[in-house]
């Protein structure tokens, strides 16, 4: 391994620590400035979590739905009769989904994924009637009526055909004044449809007020084996109408006031979501999450979001809400561009994902059942494509080692002037025919499928929960033993994945019969430290993120030495070295590359400027 191939290593590494440690999604920048205040989404953080704590502790009070039975204070006389009602859940179900209307607030209180469960198999609820609020609000009176305060009575339930379902929830003043909520369910899908339906409210609404704020609140439950793992890749995204999807910071609480037509907010963790989308954009809105580390619910997800009001007798709005998994094929289809809140790279590496890695993955899946066994594969596959440049790598390297006789005898005669040695270096390249960057480059042109994996594996719902071998999840870390009474050592963890155990033997290894084949000269023994010191970072690093992500870089290490072998057997070194020589032999100018150019005119200069400097001495 030469000193090029190893600094292509070392600026993968690199690479692949930043998105280790730098992992949030890029964040649009957004010119115009903010209307709705951030401050007011906080406060109603805070009375959330007030009123949860109340909830707790005033329990003669709460249903056994976590719903308060108790009246509201101050509210006007017209809507007392709403402040109690019926506590009981009403159901929709289809194939993917078991939704529940909770009568308070005539919101969704209860999601549940039937082909999903917890990493403790328990049912996936993503929503319970304690950890959501969602609702509206408007003045009247001088007062704040809040839609999520109030009990909605069951005004049908009803089947509209074989494809779908809906429940009408109504709050009735009278026969001219009432808001209705139509949720409707349909067949295989994981969108759901709200309707919401202000009759005869231009009568109450003040002439002044132009909008109405909805506000929606979340305290997102655990679903994963790693809590802080799951707390590290939950966020709020979000979509302009005409831009693409931003997010806030993954791994630090945000807020962010939103301007402009916003055409949904998704409240997101690691292989889940709940989005809301509106037909007509939501003017204006604030986003904002919050982390309790004590908690066992991964962060509080709020949003506030303003729709129109234009003081027609008949207002309505049309919602939609997706509840479902974080999964490609599934979010495409809604033609959204909520596909855009997996993490699989932004550029060249995103590309690599959607048009590469994901195809074959699929494809694979139609026929093989064991994901283990689809991920060797997909690692031979993609060793087949990198194969022409895996064996010019070896190649040049060969070809350097060849040459490193002469670089050494340069170095002697030369000495300390290094511009001298760089110039006398690139005489012998150029006679011999070896580009010095001939290692480097093929490592770097294989980067994007490098740091593609590195963001699919830990992104792929398809791994959730598939065992492999000891590995009981893919997408999580493999652990066969856990450190006793809480035990923990810094930037390792608290567990030893196997996975990421053989993957950094394997590359210490890989490392060591590359440096074997070089020589013991001061730039090589620093190189040499490089190169051993990566593969003990990658094992902190590594040790709580996939197993499939360690498991693909363990293949695609054992899959090289067997490429390695083969390269060695079919280059014939004594064949290469009197090619070498010919090369050397040849009359007339080689044609020179443009880097070598540069290089050249760069030397020159700096010698002129010695001799300038030496001059003025």
């Amino acid at each position: 391994m030469d000193r090029n191939t190893v600094i292509g290593f070392f600026m993968i590494a690199l690479i692949l620590i930043t998105f280790a440690i730098f992992n949030s999604p890029k964040k649009d920048k957004q010119t115009t400035p903010p209307v709705t205040s951030i401050d007011n989404s906080v406060k109603s953080i805070e009375n959330h979590k007030d009123s949860l704590a109340l909830n707790k502790k005033d329990t003669s009070n709460v249903d056994s739905n976590g719903n308060a039975s108790k009246n509201i204070n101050n509210v006007p006389v017209d809507f007392l009769p709403f402040t109690k009602g019926d506590t009981n859940l009403i159901t929709l179900e289809n194939e993917l989904l078991i939704i529940k209307i909770n009568p308070k607030g005539g919101q969704i209180g209860y999601i549940e994924l039937k082909k999903y469960k917890t990493f403790d198999q328990k049912p996936l609820i993503l929503t319970n009637p304690k950890s959501s609020s969602f609702g509206y609000e408007f003045p009247y009176k001088n007062q704040i009526i809040k839609t999520s305060d109030l009990y909605f009575s069951l005004k049908e339930k009803k089947f509209q055909s074989a494809d779908s379902q809906s429940i009408s929830m109504i709050l009735k003043l009278n026969d001219h004044t009432y808001i209705e909520h139509v949720f409707k369910i349909y067949k295989k899908n994981y969108m759901i449809g709200m309707d919401i339906k202000m009759i005869g409210f231009d009568s109450i609404i003040p002439k002044n007020q132009s909008y109405l704020d909805l506000t929606w609140d979340q305290n997102a439950i655990r679903q994963e084996k790693s809590l802080v793992n799951e707390r590290n890749t939950s966020t709020i995204y979000y979509k302009y109408q005409n831009d693409d999807p931003a997010s806030l910071s993954l791994r630090k609480d945000a807020k962010e006031d939103l301007s402009g037509k916003i055409k949904w907010v998704s409240f997101t963790q690691h292989f889940f979501n709940q989005t809301i989308l509106s037909r007509e954009p939501f003017i204006r809105g604030a986003i904002a999450t919050t982390t309790d580390q004590a908690s066992q619910y991964i962060k509080n997800l709020h949003t506030t979001l303003s729709f129109p009001y234009n003081h027609q007798k008949d207002e309505s709005y049309h919602l939609s809400f997706y509840l479902g998994p974080n999964h490609y094929k599934t979010l495409i289809k809604y033609n959204e561009e909520m596909q855009k809140i997996i993490p699989l790279g932004w550029g060249i590496f995103g590309w690599v994902n959607k048009w590469l890695v994901i195809p074959v993955f699929a494809f694979l899946s139609r026929f093989i059942s064991n994901f283990g066994i689809i991920i060797l594969i997909l690692t031979i596959f993609i060793k087949i494509i990198l194969l022409p440049l895996t064996y010019k790598s070896y190649l040049s390297t060969a070809k350097m080692r060849l040459l490193k006789p002469e670089l050494d005898e340069l170095k002697a005669k030369v000495g300390k002037d290094m511009a001298k040695l760089q110039t006398e270096q690139m005489k012998l390249y150029k006679k011999a025919g070896v580009s010095p960057l001939g290692g480097c480059l093929p490592m770097l042109l294989q980067m994007p499928i490098l740091i593609a994996m590195f963001r699919f594996f830990p992104s792929s719902i398809e791994l959730r929960q598939q065992a492999f071998l000891w590995a009981k999840d893919l997408s999580s870390y493999d652990s066969i033993w856990n450190f006793p009474n809480g035990f923990s050592i810094p930037f390792y963890g608290d567990h030893v994945s196997l996975f990421t155990l053989l993957m950094t033997v394997s590359t210490i290894i890989y490392t060591k019969m590359n440096n074997d084949m070089m020589g013991t000269g001061d730039t090589q023994k620093q190189m040499k430290i490089i190169s051993c010191v990566m593969p003990i970072m990658f094992l902190g690093f590594f040790n709580s993120y996939s197993a499939a992500l360690s498991y693909y870089y363990f293949l695609a290490n054992i899959l090289t030495f067997g490429q390695q072998y083969i390269f060695k057997v079919a280059i014939d070194e004594n064949k290469l070295r009197a090619k070498i020589e010919a090369n050397k032999l040849r009359k007339g100018d080689v044609k020179k590359s443009n880097w070598q150019i540069r290089l050249e005119n760069m030397q020159r200069k700096q010698q002129q400027q010695k001799k300038s400097t030496g001059r003025g001495k």
